[in-house]
């Protein structure tokens, strides 16, 4: 006894206003070159975090190497403040995100 499965389906590809949630072409069209530079500032924005992250893991390495502890805490109430100065309330748990995926690479 053989079962037939069903093929998936497809949906068709949406339309710029359909993807944007835009009412017309103008606006749907500013939404698409915005958020364009939007995913390519995200990128940037990864890489230097990625950056931050080994530079961070140098530091701490060199921390550890000579006896010191892996994570300064004065240091990260400073960019805590930083943060939180520059951003509001939000920054303060974008620094922590921040500060948690540069912790304990080493």
């Amino acid at each position: 006894m053989t079962t037939k499965t069903a093929a998936p389906k497809t949906a068709a590809p949406k339309t710029l206003t359909e993807r944007t949630g835009a009412r017309t072409d103008e606006a749907a069209s500013l939404i698409g070159d915005a958020r364009e530079r939007i995913d390519a500032l995200d990128d940037r924005i990864i890489g230097l975090i990625q950056e931050r992250m080994a530079i961070s893991a140098v530091i701490q390495e060199a921390r550890i190497s000579s006896g010191g502890r892996r994570v300064n805490l004065a240091r990260e109430m400073d960019v805590l403040a930083h943060y939180r100065d520059a951003l509001g309330k939000p920054g303060t748990a974008l620094a922590m995100t921040m500060l948690e995926l540069c912790r304990g690479r080493v």
